[in-house]
């Protein structure tokens, strides 16, 4: 029976970055993935990935992503590819809400470079963007958008070029302890491992449900209208990512048209219940569509044309919205990240490191304590 240090189950984001943090150490690590890195049946596709800094959701993301978005930029550098674009970001919504009072404190607590805008603002940095009244727009500097697929493959290349192995086609059947090592059960065989690291994006739901997390499974259209990348919803043009909190609490995003797909959005609040991540509606129904259209229209009037194009992704989601990042509690040589909510790929390289460590030396000096199971009672 083969043995390796370290199996990573998923090599989606988070597990192409864990792959490669194990390879970078000299680990002997496998990673297995039920299809190919980069491909669009899960949670890491559609083109686009927004990262911010001055995180609405909780100013604790911020170490966290600062950590990352510097590892970006370093894999950025070391690729032919364009994985990262720094342009900022546009992010509006109620001056009580919970967007922009989340954006102002991370800013604050985090000293981070966030410009209020008045009428002139926003006439500058969005000219195509119209506000009504009580919603309140923020520019945030340090922020943009990741290619996805292209980071997942980078990631997964970089990992196989420094010594791991990738199993391409494998599922996992199953695993446990036996005679102080861990036995995995794959569609290809029998291996032992020494740590195992679970991040299987939607399917985390049922591999850890024993665990009590409450992982909730959405389904998440994405959408692209058509948009001429050299007119107003270009990036040429100034039209960079946006998030929006509506007065009705729903959130939408988008991303400038940077093909002939046009200009992408769709809402992040939402999503019906995924049963079977396997067997995930992809069709676009009418439903998927109109409440973005009429988002669009209602704020970036005459820049967005018909929907040509859609994908469908999965959001699983925690009780609470925030990431889990820990140790089995019955095995302590089992790592998992699970419940990203829809937030988490601008995460993945630090997401890898803290994996590693957990796998590998049992804690990590990363502050990832407020992302424990333990704060939804999670147990064996």
């Amino acid at each position: 029976m083969e043995r390796f240090d370290c199996v990573v189950v998923g090599v989606g984001a988070a597990g192409s970055a864990a792959l490669a943090e194990l390879a970078r150490r000299g680990v002997r690590a496998l990673g297995l993935e039920r299809l190919a890195p980069g491909h669009d049946r899960g949670s890491s596709h559609g083109a686009t990935r927004a990262t911010r800094t001055a995180y609405f959701e909780h100013p604790d993301y911020v170490p966290l992503l600062r950590a990352s978005n510097a590892a970006w930029r370093e894999l950025d550098a070391a690729t032919d590819e364009t994985l990262l674009v720094e342009c900022g970001i546009l992010e509006a919504g109620p001056e009580d809400g919970e967007l922009v009072p989340g954006v102002l404190r991370s800013a604050e607590e985090h000293g981070l470079d966030v410009e209020r805008l008045d009428a002139a603002g926003l006439a500058r940095r969005a000219p195509a963007l119209r506000l009504p009244d009580g919603i309140v727009g923020l520019f945030e500097r340090e922020a943009g958008f990741l290619d996805p697929e292209a980071c997942v493959r980078t990631l997964a290349r970089q990992a196989t070029s420094m010594g791991a192995q990738l199993w391409s086609d494998c599922e996992l059947k199953g695993w446990r302890e036996e005679s102080g090592a861990l036995v995995v059960e794959t569609s290809r065989g029998s291996l032992q491992t020494t740590a195992l690291i679970l991040t299987q994006g939607a399917w985390a739901a049922q591999a850890l449900a024993s665990l009590g997390l409450q992982l909730e499974v959405a389904r998440k259209p994405q959408l692209w209208f058509a948009a001429d990348p050299a007119g107003p919803a270009g990036l040429a043009a100034g039209f960079v990512p946006f998030c929006m909190e509506t007065g009705d609490g729903r959130v939408f995003y988008g991303f400038p048209a940077l093909d002939r797909r046009g200009l992408k959005a769709a809402e992040h609040t939402g999503g019906a219940a995924v049963p079977d991540p396997s067997r995930l509606d992809r069709d676009l129904h009418d439903g998927d569509l109109a409440p973005t259209a009429a988002f669009l229209a209602a704020h970036f009037p005459g820049v967005a044309g018909p929907c040509g194009e859609h994908a469908v992704c999965m959001y699983t989601r925690t009780t609470d919205g925030h990431f889990v990042v820990d140790r089995h509690p019955a095995h302590p040589r089992v790592a998992f990240a699970a419940g990203l909510s829809g937030h988490g790929f601008k995460f993945a390289p630090v997401l890898g490191r803290a994996l590693a460590d957990l796998a590998l030396e049992g804690g990590s000096g990363l502050p990832i304590g407020f992302l424990s199971a333990a704060r939804l009672g999670a147990g064996a």
